[in-house]
């Protein structure tokens, strides 16, 4: 297979099978689109019920095929319940990717209580058991990609972070973990850490996302689904798209209180 870029990961048209959550918009819908334009027939899941339409989109536009399945993964069940319905249902995934994601920038004594269970189920216990039940099917078969999203915000515990960024931390420990442990076995699984994305996960206002995209601050979500799939494709364990980004993890991490103070007036008309 070419590793140049451009034909990266790509496979006879549909003749594989990708899964993706939260994939009716944002980065998840870029992953689908772009993983379509390889080849991929996609199975499509989102809480949103325009999944059905953005599936019959896709399908549409590159010649294969789309499930659009809407599916709350926010209980504990979940990844039970889906895997076993894929099972039976007789689809092989050769690619599965755990988009799916809630976002809050509000303090822990103002967050709902149903607001964190359903966040911590979602992104790391239906992501792990997503791995441990679509990892074990491809491991029989010797070849397979995970992806998962983590995020840049691990190495920013900021106030009115503090749940989504843990959150993410546990994604990015557990996949560099899970990537040693199959190492040599054809599976490999990846975890991407992008900073802020111009999509509606922020409540960001559509001009405010086109300025952080046009002076760098924000990536746009079809470059952050490019630069993941390259990564899972390479098989890397970990990336954080841009390099600038890369290089201000340690002032992340050691901000002083007295610049962390004006930054959290600034968000807190984000809070939801």
């Amino acid at each position: 297979m070419c590793f140049c870029s451009k034909h990266l990961g790509e496979v006879p048209r549909g003749k594989a099978w990708a899964l993706v959550t939260g994939s009716a918009k944002g980065i998840g819908r870029q992953y689908a689109e772009q993983l379509a334009a390889k080849g991929y027939n996609l199975y499509m899941v989102d809480i949103d019920e325009t999944i059905t339409t953005e599936a019959r989109i896709i399908a549409e536009h590159h010649s294969v095929k789309c499930i659009g399945r809407v599916f709350d993964l926010a209980t504990v069940d979940a990844a039970h319940t889906l895997h076993a319905e894929t099972v039976n249902e007789g689809y092989v995934f050769d690619v599965v990717i755990n988009n799916a994601g809630i976002f809050s920038h509000c303090d822990i004594l103002t967050t709902p209580l149903e607001r964190i269970e359903r966040m911590l189920i979602l992104h790391d216990l239906t992501l792990t058991n997503m791995c441990r039940l679509y990892g074990e099917d491809m491991l029989k078969r010797g070849k397979g990609r995970i992806l998962n999203m983590s995020s840049y915000s691990i190495w920013m515990p900021f106030p009115g972070l503090a749940l989504y960024s843990a959150s993410k931390a546990y994604v990015k420990s557990f996949t560099e973990a899970f990537h040693k442990e199959l190492r040599g076995t054809g599976v490999t699984v990846t975890a991407i850490c992008p900073a802020g994305i111009a999509t509606d996960l922020y409540g960001l206002p559509k001009n405010l996302q086109d300025f952080g995209v046009k002076i760098g601050g924000l990536m746009s979500a079809k470059s952050c689904a490019r630069r993941g799939l390259r990564a899972m494709f390479r098989g890397r364990s970990v990336v954080v798209p841009d390099w600038w980004f890369k290089l201000l993890i340690p002032i992340c991490k050691y901000l002083p209180g007295f610049l962390i103070r004006p930054l959290r007036n600034f968000t807190m008309k984000w809070q939801k």
